[in-house]
């Protein structure tokens, strides 16, 4: 019987090769400025040699990798921090993209970026207040503060915006909270958490900026995850947490603002679920070459090029998907129902991609070491949060029909 060429601890491979990116097979890279995909090359490479090598040790213990941060501040501001700037902020096809390079190396530090980046920083640039961007945002974008967002609770996931139970209760310049969160990654360790609560006074979800050191706040880490094991969620009690009034998010007053917040990172899975397909296509791509059966590699079977040719199929029709989205994003004219669908299916697609990965490589899809199983877990858990797919479907059923089928 033939024996996989592949290395135990070192898969081989043009996934691991710098500079590479063989599933773009339409050249969507080529709708970035060269300046841009000079960048996109750096977090490639960064990607490629300090986070692939060490996700899966890290992932089997459920620890987090406190190093990466460091070398996230290494690589420098990945979003646009300071509103003095004159610097124009990056391109949604260059914020893309750079999630996707994250996530072709790994699923969680992705969801660890993309939370602090993506839902603790846009919520204060978009619904901070001039100061609060200059007070919060530039130390984020150094890695020097951590974010988190907390807005799931226990009993509250998808109904979250109508049924939310933590309440916010204003006593002169302070607020106090009370309530639960759930799944509320980064948590057990940020040193900021964006928390949504509900004023018992107008009944508005209002927004919180609350530090780690506030009494009354208290994060326990999820235990016994099969899915996204690197990244640290927490369970949240606030039990008369003390914030004061400076740390209220300013420009939030209703759940629309949330939501506002949500519209783009639910753009901003649609890329993740896409790198982490990518990811998987490659992977196989470059087992199918090495991998003998019979005489010959499997790569030279068709039912085996048949998987490929499907799973390379899901990859561009997601990526090509995002990039005319965050086109849409960068000329301001995007909407809800766009973000949702592209949320929507682009998981769907990562479902199906990482699940004829692990069916091509058989047994070997399931060991760690080939990075596949660890792919087919996290894809479940992206898969669901950030928006069901059903939820997805709902919002952008009612954008098409113009009738809502939300229970009510």
């Amino acid at each position: 019987m033939s024996v996989t060429k592949l290395a135990p601890h070192a898969p081989t491979g043009p996934w691991l090769e710098p500079g590479l990116l063989p599933g773009d097979f339409y050249a969507c890279q080529e709708l970035l400025s060269g300046e841009e995909r000079a960048k996109v090359e750096r977090v490639r490479e960064f990607a490629r040699t300090e986070i692939a090598p060490i996700v899966n040790d890290y992932w089997a213990s459920a620890e987090f990798p406190f190093e990466i941060i460091d070398h996230f501040r290494e690589l420098g501001p990945l979003t646009w921090a300071d509103p003095r700037s004159p610097e124009k902020p990056p391109s949604n096809l260059l914020t893309g993209f750079t999630a996707m390079e994250i996530a072709h190396a790994d699923a969680s530090i992705a969801t660890f970026f993309a939370v602090h980046s993506g839902l603790a920083m846009g919520s204060i640039r978009k619904l901070g207040s001039e100061e609060q961007r200059l007070r919060w945002l530039p130390p984020m974008s150094r890695f020097e503060q951590i974010g988190a967002f907390a807005l799931t609770e226990p009993c509250g996931g998808s109904d979250v915006s109508g049924g939310m139970e933590t309440t916010a209760r204003r006593q002169g310049d302070t607020w106090i909270l009370d309530g639960a969160k759930r799944w509320i990654g980064n948590a057990t360790f940020a040193d900021l958490v964006i928390v949504w609560a509900r004023d018992v006074e107008t009944g508005h979800v209002l927004g919180f900026v609350v530090e780690k050191d506030m009494p009354g706040f208290h994060a326990t880490k999820i235990e016994r995850k099969m899915a996204l094991r690197i990244v640290q969620n927490a369970d949240i009690v606030l039990d008369s947490c003390r914030v004061p009034e400076a740390n209220r998010l300013q420009n939030a007053s209703s759940f629309r603002d949330t939501a506002e917040v949500l519209r783009a990172t639910r753009a901003g899975v649609a890329w993740e679920s896409t790198g982490l397909m990518l990811a998987a296509y490659e992977i196989a791509l470059a087992y199918a070459k090495e991998r003998e059966q019979f005489g010959r590699p499997i790569a030279r079977f068709q039912m085996m090029q048949d998987l490929l040719v499907r799973m390379l199929g899901n990859v561009t029709a997601s990526l090509t998907l995002c990039c005319r989205l965050a086109q849409l994003q960068d000329a301001g004219v995007y909407r809800d129902e766009q973000s949702s669908l592209a949320k929507a299916m682009c998981t769907v697609r990562m479902r199906e991609t990482v699940g004829w990965a692990r069916e091509l490589l058989a047994g070997n899809g399931i060991v760690l070491d080939y990075n596949i199983g660890r792919f087919v877990a996290d894809a479940e858990a992206i898969y669901s949060y950030e928006g069901t797919r059903e939820i997805n479907t709902l919002i952008v059923g009612r954008a098409v029909t113009g009738l809502s089928a939300f229970a009510r």
